[in-house]
């Protein structure tokens, strides 16, 4: 009785924490839109721009690349035969699609110790975090979405190397990356006060 008491109580837990995950926005091709419906995610991006001097439609147009906003993202399951589960790719996870190794490396340097990658807040910050230390090592502008995106996904290392030239998709995939955040700068230039002026002011705005 006792167990099933747990287990009941463990499928209550995971239902409630499932039920309150943020759904990805319902129009992702406007940020003023994102940040309509997701009226905190604002604030954060805010606070990330100010902590890490990182412009918020960069980072916000290479998480919807990575993720499309979807809390919980991470690469399909790989089978061998066709139907032998062999695991992921990677273990790439959350809004940022974020790898183990280089999230522990952001706890330690950030004292993020308790961050999680499924949290919208944590996961934009890693990614000004990361956006920084590309223009810092690599020499690459901060509003550079196209090479920020570049360092992002093959690594300071890799982007260093020029390991991009021999992958044209990824190219492709940067260059898009660059299109949608200059959109959403276009977008948030528009839009911008009603979310700094806050909720309360905005009910007189």
């Amino acid at each position: 009785m006792k167990k099933i008491k747990k287990t009941l109580l463990f499928l209550s837990v995971a239902t409630i924490l499932t039920g309150c995950a943020t759904a990805p926005p319902k129009n992702s091709s406007n940020l003023c839109d994102i940040f309509r419906e997701h009226n905190d995610w604002y604030d954060a991006a805010a606070d990330m721009r100010d902590k890490w001097d990182v412009p918020i439609h960069v980072p916000m147009a290479m998480m919807y690349q990575e993720s499309s906003f979807k809390h919980d993202a991470q690469p399909p399951m790989q089978y061998w035969f066709g139907f032998i589960p062999v695991g992921r790719a990677s273990t790439a996870y959350g809004y940022a699609q974020v790898k183990d190794e280089t999230w522990e490396d952001y706890g330690r340097e950030t004292g993020s110790y308790f961050a999680a990658r499924s949290n919208f807040d944590d996961a934009l910050d890693f990614m000004g975090w990361y956006i920084n230390k590309s223009s810092r090592i690599n020499k690459v502008s901060k509003s550079d979405a196209y090479a920020q995106y570049l360092n992002y996904h093959e690594g300071w290392g890799g982007y260093k190397r020029g390991s991009y030239y021999k992958k044209r998709w990824l190219m492709e995939t940067s260059r898009k990356v660059q299109q949608r955040a200059t959109l959403y700068q276009r977008q948030l230039q528009s839009c911008e006060d009603e979310f700094k002026s806050g909720w309360f002011f905005g009910l007189f705005g």
